[in-house]
């Protein structure tokens, strides 16, 4: 008579269920749950079976059944419905391995309109709602909890069970390109918006109805020096001129006591602090003595992705990220990282490197253990032993349901932020209007369409913040450099707000240098991501606009780069400081 092993016993305490797992679990089962890494699938819903299917390097087959791994992220936009069918598949094949572990299934952002591979995508079937910069614009905590809420069902729905984010970094360093991420440079606001995005994420506590939050990227990731990001060789300093290291701590500390099951360390190399000069997933003071120790964190530890291994990104090589221990070979740098107390590789597939550091005794299996119960814990209070599976129907009706987009796109009007005012709006009546960077169908719902500016009664310019072009494709995603738009562009834009009274409004995914164009339009709007319809709709007085800046908009270059990447609202003489914003 066979016996239902004790790990499989949902009767039996999570503990009991982690020690009789673990207990059965050879060498290469227990690093498999050390790498976390990605999966893509095809159109139709099936898995990639066959070298050429994907552009990662193996099949999802080998990474599953031959190299035993059981996390991962999966990649790319495809159709709700063949989503959950892929997601039971996965499972599927997870459950038919030697010992059934289900697969844990995350993703980046999916609700906002950011679509940068390496860090987000853009809502496509979810409900789309400002990015998180614009939800600290409107400062609700109430709505960030129904935010986040609304993120968790319908992960839920697809099965995902981690959540890559939320990203509580300070935006301090006006230049770097992941700041629409964050929720702004105020420690104290982020801190508690990060308290009800878990909240509504994980709920009171961790169980089979929660999404697991990994937070990230301690010790906080803003103060990069010039503002370039530690993805790429060029952005790996973080820096502290002026002395406020501690400050980007805040709200990690508030997710902490909120429950986060998770934290990712930043790419970062500090430069010029006691801590050791080496990136954070690598880095013992930060990992153990801080995170671990100073701060009583128990979770789980996962690394950024791509730390230890070089590899191609877009046919593109890019090297690993390991900042400061470049020279170490890809077993030391996992052995480093694992001694300085991480428990996961994010972006690897090299369990067999794990497997011979502990043949070696480099690292001890009570070493490994101590992550894989973390690793495993997790799985079980989330539920994936009992139901892993979703119901396709009920996935389709949920991703992007009517109250879910309605709710997205009333907190897109709110994010708003009115910079200017010249007595141009609430707009009246049904103006001829001039558009440029809004769709003329959409406009035409609110006024007559022209095609010669000189003709419209009004204009209506929608911008980006500018960014400088970067060598490789990847990096071409990471906004960054110059928040100033160049000359000729500028000409252009001030030559139309000097033909006819224009309002202009600006996609603030960092803090633009705009003082001539502020100086020249008849009304200024900043947005962090909106439709146009949103736009439109508190431009004629048929929403109210409730944003304030999140981060303050600098009056030149000049000023930015005399600022301390550190310390927030730190450049001089602002053209609209931290806060600011009209209401209509």
């Amino acid at each position: 008579m066979s016996t239902t092993p004790a790990y499989r016993d949902p009767q039996r305490s999570v503990d009991e269920r982690v020690e009789d797992l673990l207990s059965r679990m050879t060498l290469e089962e227990k690093a498999g749950q050390l790498f976390h890494s990605m999966l893509t699938m095809n159109p139709d819903g099936s898995l990639v079976t066959e070298a050429g299917q994907s552009m990662l390097p193996f099949t999802t087959p080998e990474l599953i059944e031959g190299k035993h791994l059981t996390h991962f992220n999966l990649l790319g936009q495809y159709g709700v419905r063949e989503m959950a069918r892929w997601v039971n598949r996965v499972q599927e094949l997870a459950a038919h391995t030697r010992l059934g572990i289900p697969v844990t299934l995350s993703t980046d952002p999916r609700h906002a309109f950011t679509d940068n591979p390496g860090a987000s995508f853009n809502a496509g079937a979810f409900s789309a709602w400002p990015e998180p910069l614009g939800l600290a614009a409107i400062g609700d905590a109430a709505l960030v909890e129904q935010f986040a809420d609304t993120v968790r069902r319908e992960y839920l729905a697809v099965g995902f069970r981690v959540a890559l984010h939320p990203q509580i970094d300070l935006a301090t360093e006006p230049r770097w390109s992941r700041q629409s991420g964050t929720f702004g440079s105020s420690a104290r606001t982020t801190s508690e918006l990060v308290r009800a995005y878990i909240r509504g994420l994980q709920g009171p506590a961790p169980g089979p109805e929660s999404v697991a939050c990994m937070v990230k990227h301690f010790p906080g990731g803003g103060p990069q020096r010039d503002g370039e990001d530690p993805h790429f060789p060029h952005g790996k300093e973080q820096v502290y001129p002026g002395g406020m290291r501690d400050h980007h701590l805040e709200p990690f500390k508030a997710a902490i006591d909120a429950g986060c099951a998770q934290i990712m360390p930043s790419y970062g190399q500090p430069i010029g602090t006691d801590w050791e000069e080496v990136g954070f997933g690598f880095n013992k003071d930060v990992v153990t003595g801080l995170l671990r120790e100073r701060l009583g964190f128990d979770g789980i530890v996962c690394t950024d992705w791509g730390l230890l291994n070089d590899a191609p990104i877009f046919g593109e090589t890019h090297p690993a990220r390991a900042w400061g221990v470049e020279h170490l070979d890809v077993a030391e740098r996992a052995a480093k990282a694992i001694d300085a107390g991480a428990d996961q590789f994010g972006g690897e597939t090299c369990p067999e490197t794990v497997v011979e550091l502990v043949r070696s005794g480099r690292i001890t299996e009570e070493r490994l253990d101590t992550s894989v119960r973390r690793l495993l814990r997790e799985k079980f209070v989330l539920g994936l032993f009992e139901d892993p599976y979703v119901d396709p129907d009920r996935a389709e009706e949920t991703v992007g349901a009517g109250p879910f987009t309605a709710a997205g796109d009333a907190a897109q009007r709110r994010s708003l932020t009115v910079l200017t005012n010249h007595a141009l709006l609430p707009l009246t009546g049904r103006p001829r209007l001039y558009v440029q960077g809004v769709g003329e169908e959409t406009a035409a719902r609110y006024g007559d369409v022209v095609t010669d500016p000189a003709e419209a009664d009004l204009a209506v310019l929608r911008l980006r913040t500018p960014h400088e072009p970067r060598a490789t494709r990847f990096e071409s995603f990471f906004h960054s450099g110059s928040l100033a738009f160049p000359d000729g562009e500028l000409r252009d834009i001030l030559r139309l707000l000097d033909t006819v009274p224009t309002l202009v409004c600006i996609n603030l995914e960092r803090a633009a240098v705009i003082p001539e164009i502020a100086e020249h339009a008849t009304a200024l709007v900043a947005d962090y991501g909106a439709s146009d319809e949103a736009l439109l709709d508190v431009a004629f007085g048929r929403a109210r606009p409730e944003g304030r800046l999140p981060f303050e908009l600098p009056r030149s270059m000049a000023a930015v780069e005399a600022s301390r990447p550190d310390v927030p609202n730190d450049t001089e003489d602002p053209v609209f400081p931290y806060g600011h914003g009209l209401t209509l």
